[in-house]
């Protein structure tokens, strides 16, 4: 009998680690949510920042590359 006792603890073991690994995983899944979320947001407002930036840049007046005489 003590085989089956220590047979059913290790179950009962390996059972609470399984929903131990699924809440562990459920919390991965809403981090990397969120993260995918925040990195595609910062993506839209860098591609927002260059074009401001392009713009800009359009508006400066030519350099001159050297001196005139």
């Amino acid at each position: 009998m003590a085989k089956l006792d220590d047979l059913a603890e290790r179950v009962e073991r390996l059972v609470l680690r399984h929903e131990e690994l699924r809440r562990t995983n459920a919390l991965l899944e809403q981090q990397l949510v969120a993260l995918t979320s925040e990195r595609d947001s910062l993506r839209s407002r860098l591609a927002a920042a260059r074009a401001r930036i392009d713009v800009l840049l359009e508006r400066l007046p030519e350099r001159s590359t050297g001196e005139e005489a």
